[in-house]
C-alpha cells in the first residue's frame, strides 16, 4: 500500500489479540486484564514473531489514561477532593517516602549508587492511574468514601511525580549522573526549577477552577442545543484531549492530571452524566490498549535472568506499599475496610513509573537492569491487583474474628466514633438515621433539617463528621455495616433509616442490623441501577431509588412524609 498503516496494524493486532486472550482469561477464571497483558507480551519485542509499534501503542494508551481520568473528574467535585485532603496529602507523601526508602534499601544491597536507589524507589512508589480507577469502577467504589480517598491519594502522587520529573535533571549531577538533558535545564538551579514548576501548576489550577468552570459547561450546553449526538460526543472528547495536551505543553502538568481537572470543571454542567455515558465505550477500548502497551514493554527474559530481584521488587510494591498505606490510614483512625481498600488500590505501579525509570536511565542514574525490573514489577503487580482486592473480605473477616486485634486496629480511643455527651437526648429519639453524607446524603439532610426533622449522620469521612458536629448536627464516624456504628447513632430509637451510600450489599447488611436492633424501623435506600434496586426490593426493605437527581428530591419527600405522619409535621408538597 502507498501509505503507512502502522497505526491500523497496531490497533488491529492489539485489540484483536486482547479480545482473544481476555476471553481465554475469563474462561480460566482469571481477570480479563491478565489476558490483555499477555496479548501485549505476544506482540511485543520480547517474544518472537510479529512486533507491533511500541511508540504508537504507548500514545494510544495515553489517550486511554486521558479519557479515564476525564471520566473520573466528571464524577468528582472539588468538594470531594478537599474533603479527603487531610488524609490524602500526608498519606500519599508518607507512603511515597516509605516505598522510596524500601527501594533505596534494596538497591544498596545490590550495590547501586544513591542516585539509582532514589530513582528506583520513587518509581516503585507511585500507583498506576488506569489500574486504580478500573479496580474501583469494577467494584462500584469510585463514589464511595474509600474511592474518594484513593483518588485523592492518586492526585497527590501525580502532583509529586510532576515535581520529581522536573527536579531530577538539575539534581542528576549531584546524584552521580549527567547534569541534565538539555542546555536550558542544565543552567537552571534547583530553586528556580521548583519555583517555575509550582507557578505553572498553580496557574493551571486557577485557570481551570476560575475560567474553566464557566467556559466549558457553557460550551457543552451550546453544542447540546444543536441536537447532534455526534457533535456532543466530539465536544466532550475534544475538551478532554485538548485540555490534557494543553496542560502538558503549556504548564508541565501530566496528561492524566490535566484531564482530571477538565472533568472536574465539566462536572459543573447539568450534562455531565450524559458526557460520561457518551465517552464510556472509548474509555474502555483505550484502557485495554493501555494494558496491551504495558505487556509490550515487558522483557520475559528478566524473570530467568534475575528471578530474586524481580521477587524483591514485587514484594515492595504489593506488600511494602500496601502495609505502609494500611498503617497510615489506620493511624488517621479510618475504619479497617477503608485501610484495606486503599492499600489494595495502591498495590501496583504503572505509567509514571515507566516515565521516571526511563528518565533515570537517560540521566545515567539508573542502570538498564533497573528499568527492566520496574517493568517486570509493574506487569506482575497489575496482574496480581484483582487478587489483592479479592483478599480484602477474607482479611477483614480474619482480623475481626480475633476481637483483640480488631479492637486494637479499628478506631482506638476515637472521639468521633461515638456521639458527644452534649447532644440533646430529645434529638436521639424518633430521628432519621442518615448513612452517607456525599452529594445525595447532603441534599437529603438539608431538606430534613430545613423542616425540623431531627437527624443523626453516620459517615466514614472523618473530616465531614467534624464539619457536621461544628454545625451542631449529630454525627458519628465509621462504616455503618458495623453494628457498633449504628448503635452509636442510636438506631434502636430511630424512626427511619435512610441509606445514601450506593452499595446494595452493604445496604442489606445495614438494614439487617437495624431491624435486629429496632424491628419497627422503616428504611429507604439509594443504589446505582435498577438491577441493584430489584435485589433490595426482593428483601422487602421499603422504598428504593436509583436516579441521583430524582433521589435528591424524591428521597427527601418520602423521608419527610414518613416523618411527618409520626411527628405531626406537614409533609412537603410533591
Amino acid at each position: 500500500m502507498p501509505h503507512s498503516v502502522a497505526l491500523i496494524t497496531t490497533l488491529a493486532a492489539g485489540l484483536g489479540l486482547a479480545l482473544v486472550m481476555g476471553f481465554l482469561a475469563i474462561r480460566l477464571k482469571l481477570p480479563a486484564l491478565v489476558g490483555y497483558l499477555i496479548a501485549g507480551i505476544i506482540i511485543g519485542p520480547g517474544t518472537p514473531g510479529f512486533v507491533a509499534d511500541i511508540g504508537l501503542s504507548q500514545q494510544l494508551a495515553e489517550i486511554g489514561v486521558i479519557l479515564l481520568m476525564f471520566g473520573v473528574g466528571l464524577h468528582f467535585s472539588l468538594d470531594d477532593l478537599l474533603s479527603v485532603r487531610r488524609i490524602a496529602l500526608p498519606g500519599a507523601v508518607a507512603q511515597i517516602a516509605v516505598a522510596t526508602a524500601l527501594g533505596m534499601g534494596i538497591a544498596a544491597l545490590w550495590g547501586w549508587s544513591l542516585g539509582a536507589g532514589i530513582v528506583f524507589g520513587l518509581a516503585l512508589s507511585v500507583a498506576s492511574t488506569v489500574v486504580l480507577l478500573r479496580a474501583l469502577e469494577d467494584r462500584e467504589l469510585l463514589d464511595s468514601v474509600n474511592g474518594r480517598i484513593a483518588v485523592g491519594w492518586l492526585v497527590v502522587e501525580d502532583l509529586a511525580m510532576v515535581l520529581v520529573l522536573v527536579l531530577l535533571p538539575p539534581l542528576a549531577g549531584w546524584l552521580g549522573g549527567t547534569s541534565g538533558l538539555a542546555g536550558n535545564t542544565e543552567d537552571q538551579s534547583l530553586l528556580k526549577a521548583l519555583g517555575i514548576t509550582l507557578a505553572q501548576v498553580s496557574v493551571f489550577v486557577v485557570l481551570m477552577l476560575v475560567v474553566g468552570r464557566r467556559v466549558f459547561p457553557w460550551l457543552l450546553a451550546q453544542v447540546a442545543r444543536t441536537g447532534s449526538r455526534e457533535l456532543f460526543t466530539l465536544c466532550v472528547i475534544a475538551v478532554a484531549v485538548g485540555i490534557a495536551y494543553g496542560s502538558a505543553e503549556l504548564f508541565g502538568v501530566s496528561f492524566a492530571l490535566g484531564a482530571f481537572f477538565a472533568g472536574m470543571v465539566m462536572r459543573e454542567s447539568n450534562l455531565s452524566y450524559r458526557a460520561a455515558e457518551e465517552t464510556l465505550p472509548l474509555r474502555d477500548a483505550f484502557a485495554v490498549l493501555f494494558f496491551v502497551s504495558v505487556g509490550m514493554l515487558f522483557e520475559p527474559a528478566v524473570l530467568v535472568r534475575e528471578p530474586l530481584h524481580v521477587l524483591a521488587v514485587v514484594a515492595i510494591i504489593v506488600l511494602g506499599k500496601s502495609l505502609a498505606a494500611f498503617a497510615i490510614v489506620l493511624a488517621f483512625r479510618y475504619p479497617l475496610n477503608t485501610a484495606l481498600t486503599v492499600s489494595a488500590s495502591l498495590a501496583q505501579i504503572g505509567e509514571f513509573s515507566f516515565i521516571l525509570a526511563g528518565l533515570g536511565v537517560a540521566l545515567g542514574l539508573l542502570p538498564a537492569e533497573g528499568y527492566s525490573l520496574v517493568l517486570a514489577g509493574a506487569l506482575i503487580s497489575i496482574a496480581l491487583n484483582p487478587l489483592v482486592f479479592r483478599a480484602i473480605e477474607p482479611a477483614q473477616a480474619w482480623i475481626r474474628s480475633r476481637s483483640g486485634l480488631a479492637r486494637m486496629l479499628e478506631r482506638p480511643n476515637d472521639p468521633l466514633a461515638e456521639l458527644p455527651m452534649t447532644v440533646d437526648p430529645a434529638r436521639l429519639t424518633g430521628h432519621v438515621l442518615l448513612v452517607g453524607y456525599g452529594r445525595v446524603g447532603r441534599r437529603v439532610a438539608e431538606a430534613l433539617t430545613a423542616r425540623g426533622v431531627p437527624i443523626v449522620v453516620a459517615e466514614q469521612n472523618r473530616e465531614l463528621v467534624e464539619a457536621l458536629r461544628a454545625r451542631g448536627i449529630p454525627a458519628v464516624s465509621g462504616d455503618a455495616v458495623e453494628p457498633a456504628v449504628l448503635i452509636q447513632a442510636h438506631v434502636a430509637r430511630a424512626r427511619l433509616l435512610a441509606i445514601a451510600a450506593p452499595n446494595p450489599f452493604a445496604a442489606l447488611r445495614m438494614i439487617e442490623i437495624a431491624r435486629a436492633l429496632n424491628p419497627g424501623i422503616e428504611t429507604v435506600a439509594y443504589v446505582h441501577s435498577e438491577d441493584e434496586a430489584e435485589l433490595l426490593r426482593k428483601q422487602d426493605i421499603g422504598r428504593v431509588f436509583t436516579d441521583e437527581h430524582e433521589l435528591a428530591s424524591g428521597m427527601s419527600r418520602h423521608v419527610l412524609d414518613r416523618a411527618a405522619r409520626a411527628a405531626a409535621i406537614r409533609p412537603v408538597d410533591a
